[in-house]
């Protein structure tokens, strides 16, 4: 199997996973104020997710797949899921996480010019 077909794969479990989150967030946080931080985090984090899943479709397509499609998996585990975990259990401890996979996404769009 080769790289290409490999991130379209995990491109599409990644939006399967986008639109779980986005069905829990919905639900999950109904009896919230919806101007509390965690819901904002929360759903900063699945906007990301759903971008970036579709990103992960273009990347299947480029010259370097796997470079690409790894960056993307990879800023997108640091950068959303530090976010998820943040907004779901209130603990900041993983907040400087995020930094270094918003780098990871920049660097995986920039990885599909090659």
């Amino acid at each position: 199997m080769n790289a290409s077909v490999i991130v379209r794969r995990l491109a599409a479990l990644s939006g399967a996973s986008a639109v779980t989150a986005g069905a829990y967030g919905a639900h999950g946080f109904k009896n919230t104020d919806p101007d509390d931080y965690q819901i904002m985090i929360f759903e900063t984090a699945n906007k990301y997710h759903f971008y970036h899943s579709l990103a992960l479709l273009g990347a299947a397509h480029c010259g370097k797949p796997a470079l690409a499609g790894t960056l993307l998996i990879a800023g997108m585990g640091m950068f959303c899921g530090s976010l998820y975990h943040q907004a779901m259990t209130k603990d900041p401890a993983l907040r400087k996480v995020a930094p270094i996979g918003g780098m990871a996404l920049i660097a995986g769009w920039v990885a599909m010019v090659l």
